[in-house]
């Protein structure tokens, strides 16, 4: 059984660069990637790149940073939990 890793993005945090990382991970069968009009982390939405990884905030400086940023908390934490 496959399990999949659910993505998300702010409308808004897309627009300002996150759309490139969000491409990237659509083409993975195993993320279920999502687009919400606000993600409720406004407070790091508004300063950095940001997805919501199976509920967890990932956060970077460029988004570039973040697709590494998201598939290291993958590999390293996640993959342990599920």
């Amino acid at each position: 059984m496959r399990i999949k890793i659910r993505v998300g993005f702010c409308v808004k945090n897309l627009a300002k660069g996150t759309e490139q990382v969000r491409q990237k991970l659509l083409t993975d069968p195993d993320m279920d990637v999502a687009e919400y009009g606000c993600t409720s982390y406004c407070g790091i939405c508004r300063n950095y790149h940001v997805a919501i990884v199976n509920g967890k905030p990932i956060k970077a400086d460029t988004p570039e940073e973040l697709f590494d940023n998201i598939n290291d908390y993958i590999d390293n934490e996640l993959i342990d939990q599920l």
